[in-house]
């Protein structure tokens, strides 16, 4: 599933749209991504509009449309899209006709911003207002934000004590974007095993992990973010899914096992339990 880095990266391919009006929308009305969603409503508000920003935050994306056909004034109407695990965003060229998977389309003057989600696990929201809606709003505070504090993850750890680390790290309310790879990467340079229960961690590793958090998401969104890049060598990520993959830090055997129900990867050498 994509994480806080590749959503950065999904995000930034609508960018030839920004400032450009919608021409037409085109959409698999009944497809499951519209789930709770009023296609009609959809259609005809982005219908005329014009895209005049966007952001990515956690998994999420928004999309600020202004002079929405019917709405009254700038800044009206609001996409989300969540890529889920198969979902991506593209640009193509004008008159693009829309394939199979293709469930959102907004042809515009440059182009056609394309919604693709093969296996349909991703969402797409919409509303109308004068300011974000709450499923955007509500969104935990970004771990590069300064709500994002040692404190706040210590207190976090404390309430799920018995559960492994790994698992907590993907828990969204307090770890926006982390996913399965990012977490690994995390738990893997603060040196925490991954099946240590959150509430054991020391106050050291617990700053330790702190730290590292928010070192992956920074670095991830340079070099992920802007390109899709594989991370370099020296990361854990290009040697997690190598038969008789080693650390980079060690040289040591990584291990692979199901943690938290996800497959999880750390260096025994490294992380000790």
């Amino acid at each position: 599933m994509p994480e806080l880095a590749e959503v950065e990266f999904f995000r930034k391919q609508w960018n030839p749209g920004l400032g450009q009006a919608v021409r037409a929308v085109r959409v698999h009305a009944h497809a499951r991504v519209f789930r709770g969603t009023d296609t009609t409503a959809l259609r005809t508000a982005l219908t005329g509009a014009r895209l005049l920003s966007s952001a990515a935050a956690a998994k999420q994306m928004l999309f600020r449309f202004g002079d929405a056909k019917g709405h009254g004034h700038a800044g009206r109407a609001w996409l989300g899209v969540h890529l889920g695990m198969t979902g991506e965003l593209r640009t193509e060229p004008s008159g693009y006709a829309p394939q199979k998977h293709d469930h959102l389309v907004l042809a515009t003057g440059a182009g056609a911003l394309v919604f693709t989600d093969p296996r349909m696990f991703g969402k797409i929201d919409f509303a109308l207002g004068d300011t974000p809606p709450a499923w955007w709003t509500r969104l935990a505070p970004p771990i590069l934000s300064e709500a994002f504090t040692v404190e706040a993850v210590a207190v976090f750890l404390r309430r799920r004590a018995r559960a492994p680390i790994k698992a907590v790290l993907l828990m969204q309310e307090r770890f926006p974007g982390i996913g399965n790879w990012m977490a690994d990467e995390v738990l893997w340079r603060a040196a925490i095993h991954p099946k240590k229960p959150a509430g054991r961690l020391t106050p050291a590793e617990v700053r330790s992990l702190h730290r590292e958090l928010r070192w992956v998401c920074r670095h991830a969104l340079a070099l992920v973010g802007k390109t899709l890049a594989d991370p370099p060598r020296t990361w854990l990520f290009p040697h997690r899914w190598e038969n008789g993959g080693l650390c980079p830090k060690t040289k040591q055997p990584l291990q692979r096992a199901e943690i938290g129900g996800r497959t999880t990867c750390w260096s025994p050498a490294r992380q000790k339990l």
